[in-house]
This record gives structure tokens, sequence and C-alpha cells, in this order.
């Protein structure tokens, strides 16, 4: 049994997740402990992913953080899919259902790499600090690209300083805080940088809890919102062709650099958590139910990875 659950611990965690949301719902007298989940469920993640990265940063060496060349050509590749979606909603006349649509595309393109993209790259034998490089440029891209081209698809009155700083604001110090601290540890505490780096899959559990929350409140976002079935739909599904196209680009691009599971995961394995905060803050709040779905289409391709490396 414990051999089941550490084999299918990602699948497992969506399924509680989604599980655990519609268990709760249905019990009315759990309605005044509801504030407190919600609460919990806005506040642990981050915390979650704070102690992950720093197990992560814990096993990285600084003097490896150096940019790659196939960080370029992801950034390059990053840019025109967005400038393509945007193209496509500023030249042609989409309905409002194929509109929202496309937004939610966009948004999965420009989105920058999972904080959590190192936990699985390292479990999957890639380079989780060249991973980590990527994921500070791609945040810093994010903050320039979205304040620029999404006023062009939803008028905002949010200056181009104010988005940059507030996207900023909410990435960089869960990766920041975690990396200096770990360097801390080294150099003044290395006993307890020891016991951390000894924890060997630690941080894979400490995501699969966070993936459980995320999940359940996908799940609360889609059942509970005012889209139509047919709309959840399709925007799920442009979802999933982006998730496809994004993991394949990274891994054709970094098989040419010998890095392929590296780049395969800093392209396809986003931070659906700010993605969603980008559609309600910038596009039509509606959007938001991609990058929720894409929440649950890469770690469906993470699951059958980790499978595969199983076997």
């Amino acid at each position: 049994m414990l051999r089941f659950i550490k084999d299918w611990t990602l699948p497992l965690a969506m399924l509680l997740g989604i599980i655990g949301y519609f268990c709760l719902a249905s019990f009315d007298f759990l309605s005044p402990m509801r504030p407190v989940a919600g609460c919990l469920a806005r506040t642990l993640p981050p915390f979650l992913v704070f102690a992950q990265l720093l197990l992560v940063f814990c096993k990285v060496d600084w003097r490896d953080l150096l940019p790659e060349r196939w960080h370029a050509w992801l950034l390059l590749f990053q840019i025109l899919t967005c400038l393509i979606v945007v193209g496509c909603l500023l030249l042609f006349p989409f309905n409002m259902e194929w509109r929202i649509a496309f937004e939610g595309m966009m948004v999965c393109f420009i989105c920058p790499t999972a904080t959590a993209a190192a936990v699985v790259t390292g479990k999957l034998g890639g380079n989780a600090a060249s991973l980590t490089v990527y994921t500070l440029l791609s945040n810093i891209l994010a903050a320039v690209m979205v304040p620029l081209f999404f006023p062009l698809v939803e008028p905002s009155s949010v200056s181009f300083g104010e988005s940059f700083l507030r996207i900023l604001g909410k990435v960089f110090p869960l990766l920041l805080f975690p990396f200096f601290i770990a360097l801390l540890l080294k150099r003044f505490f290395p006993a307890a940088h020891c016991f951390l780096t000894g924890l060997k899959d630690a941080a894979f559990y400490l995501w699969a809890v966070a993936l459980t929350i995320v999940m359940g409140q996908t799940a609360k976002s889609m059942v509970e919102g005012d889209t139509g079935l047919a709309e959840e739909l399709l925007i799920a599904l442009l979802a999933l062709l982006v998730c496809c196209i994004q993991f394949y680009a990274g891994k054709r691009i970094g098989h040419i650099y010998q890095d392929r599971i590296s780049a395969g995961q800093a392209l396809g394995q986003k931070n659906s958590v700010l993605a969603i905060w980008m559609a309600c803050t910038y596009l039509n709040p509606v959007s938001a139910v991609a990058p929720g779905s894409y929440a649950l289409w890469q770690n469906l391709i993470n699951s059958y990875q980790l499978w595969k490396k199983r076997r």
C-alpha cells in the first residue's frame, strides 16, 4: 500500500483535492469553518512552496546558477507565442466565448515557470540549478510583458510601473528568501544545512500537499463560477493544447543543448496560482479557467513522466 501511494503521489493528490472539495461542500454543518478553511487554502500553499524551495536550494550549489543558451530560446518562445495570441485578438473579430478562450491561452503562454518546478525536475533527473535561473528570468519577463500587452486586449487603469512591482512582489520574495536562507544555513549552521539536505523526498511530498489544495481551489472555481459548461470545456481544451505545445517545445529545445528534462519543465510547468491572479486582475475573470485547468493538465503530464522514470 505504501509503495502504491509513493508511486502515484501526484494523481492521488489531485484526486484527493477534487474529492475533498465536493465532500466538504456537501456538509452544511461545516459552514462556520469555511472562512477558516478558505484562509488556510490561501496562506498554506505559499508556506509549502517556501519550504520546498528551501529544501531544493540546500542541495543546489550557488556556483551552478548560471544562464544557459536554452534560456534565451525559451524566453523568445514565450514572447512570440504571446504576441501571436495578442495579434489574433486584435486582428480577428472573435465572439465573446472565443475571445475569453484566447485570453486564457495568452495567460498560459506568458505565465512564468512554477516555483515548485525544481522539485519535479530534480525528481526526473534534470538540472534544478539551471531551472531555478530560468524561473527567475521568466518571472522578470512576465512582469514586463503583462503590463505591456494585456492592456491592448483588455484596457486597464493600472500603470506599467505599478503592475511590474505588483507581479514581482508576489513572486520574488517566494523565490529569493529560501535561496538566501539556504546560503546562510550552509555558511553559519552547517549541521542544520546537512539535516535538510538529507531529507531526500520531503520537497516532493510537500509539493503534493500544496497540489491537493490547489486542485480543491480549481474545482471550487469551476463548479461555483457563472461560466457555462460548454465554455469551460472550450477553455480547458485550449489550455490542454497550450500545455502540450509548451512541454513539447521545451523538450525539443532542451534536447539540442543536452538538457531536455530541465527545459521541458521550465517551459511546460507554470505558476498556475499567479496565472489565475493575472487573469482575474488584467483580463476577463472567466479566462482564469484556463490556468486553473492547466494545473490539472501539467500535473497529469508530470505524473506520466514520473511513471516513465520509475520504469
